[in-house]
């Protein structure tokens, strides 16, 4: 079967949903062999496309050659070619990138651009489509196994990024087959004289190290590709267990997760399923071993990453973005006698005296011990809120609360509630509800 063959097969196999009559594709072309192969290969397969080509303008006189060539291959496959020429040095700087990642980052950045643009065309699917190959694939691995990855990392180039909207239809097949197909169809392309410079990373590994490694294993680049193969359905399954591992342990509220400590605790691997929780909240890898530590350390205790924090709250870890200074909800079990929150500190007594000596102070709330079920929720006031206000029958809805008693904007957005099974109980510093008040037949008060 020759390559446009299973071409065609890979095509039906991957994307069977995505055919000439839905799908208009953006192809990256660079004028070098490989994007050329691609062009030819989805002209001859009857699909719509347009031709976009980066100018990163890193080689010079070179760099307005490739240009020129790929809007004469536009020319020969009667296409539209967009080209964008970039300040990558500019950009690299800026950014604190290096060169590669620089052109990388412009490269996606214009290319999701040009692909929503509606006068591209009306087709259902508007796709990215690069020509990365199975060699790509294997230098991409491997680069990440030497820097340290999971799992994911190792799977390598996906053929279809359904979030980014890019397909890669030419990763199973190796260099040597895109090289065979050129010359049979006697297709001329540009080199990049960049490719030979071992100064990057891709290239040393490219020209020294995998045939290094062929010198002692002569199978080791269908051996990696099988590999990713391999791994990429052990991912499948893995990823499937994380997700059971999440929907057991993290309680979202709001803008926060909760997680039990003890529940975590049982969890195994632990330091596995720690990292997979914490990644998404921009965590590294080495600072899963600083939230185990944190089942042992003191209320309070704290790690931190870029964006956000995780706060050891008596049997929770608590995980909250870093512009809140401190959780804004906190369980309080019974047996407790002091909470430190936001707005300061909670002190918890249970009295047994009849007399129930009431403070008039709105700092201070004297409620039926009988009538509250533990454990209580301490949080911020949020719209739809009610209670029914001491002395009232009827139910008033906090916003309505707090114009009658003509807070402050500030005021408002700094009122914390306690809840007891679900309902408000008090106000903290404003009223407490009705259904907690002190009667007669009160017998113990909190």
């Amino acid at each position: 079967m020759n390559l446009s063959e299973r071409f065609k097969k890979n095509w039906e196999d991957k994307c069977c949903h995505l055919s000439p009559a839905n799908c208009h594709l953006l192809i990256a072309v660079s004028g070098g062999l490989d994007s050329v192969v691609l062009t030819d290969l989805i002209f001859k397969s009857g699909f719509d496309f347009t031709i976009a080509h980066c100018n990163f303008q890193l080689r010079g006189e070179e760099s307005e050659r490739d240009e020129v060539f790929v809007k004469e291959l536009g020319k020969k496959y009667n296409k539209e070619v967009l080209v964008k020429k970039f300040d990558t040095h500019k950009c690299s700087e800026e950014r604190k990138i290096g060169i590669q990642e620089a052109a990388r980052e412009l490269r996606y950045e214009w290319f999701s651009e040009v692909r929503v643009d509606s006068r591209l065309s009306t087709r259902d699917y508007r796709l990215i489509t690069t020509a990365h190959h199975a060699d790509d694939n294997i230098e991409t691995v491997l680069m990440k196994f030497f820097r340290g990855t999971g799992i994911q990392g190792l799977t390598g180039i996906q053929p279809f990024n359904q979030a980014d909207k890019i397909i890669r239809p030419l990763l199973f097949a190796t260099k040597e087959d895109i090289l065979n197909y050129a010359k049979e169809n006697n297709l001329s392309w540009v080199e990049d004289s960049s490719n030979e410079s071992n100064k990057y990373t891709r290239n040393y590994f490219r020209n020294e190290l995998i045939p290094a490694l062929q010198k002692v294993f002569p199978n080791a680049e269908e051996n990696i590709t099988q590999n990713i193969e391999r791994l990429t359905e052990v991912n499948e399954l893995y990823q499937q267990s994380i997700q059971l591992y999440k929907k057991k342990l993290l309680i979202k509220k709001e803008n926060e997760f909760h997680i039990p400590v003890l529940l975590l605790q049982k969890s195994n691997p632990l330091k596995t399923i720690v990292w997979e929780i914490i990644k998404a909240f921009d965590f590294a890898a080495s600072q899963a071993d600083e939230v185990i530590k944190l089942f042992a350390a003191e209320n309070g205790s704290h790690i931190a990453s870029a964006s956000h924090r995780i706060i050891k709250n008596r049997n929770w870890l608590i995980i909250a973005p870093l512009n809140q200074t401190i959780s804004q909800h906190l369980l309080i079990e019974k047996g407790e006698k002091q909470i430190v929150f936001e707005k300061g500190e909670l002190t918890i007594k249970e009295i047994s005296d009849p007399s129930f000596s009431i403070d008039p102070s709105p700092f201070t709330a004297l409620l039926d011990a009988g009538k509250i079920q533990f454990p209580l929720l301490l949080r911020k006031w949020k719209q739809g809120d009610y209670f029914y206000p001491l002395g009232m029958q009827k139910k008033k809805k906090l916003s309505r609360f707090f114009i009658d008693q003509k807070l402050s904007l500030t005021e408002k957005e700094n009122t914390w509630v306690i809840e007891s099974n679900k309902k408000i109980i008090w106000i903290i510093g404003q009223r407490i509800d009705d259904s907690c008040k002190i009667t007669s037949a009160s017998k113990k008060a909190i």
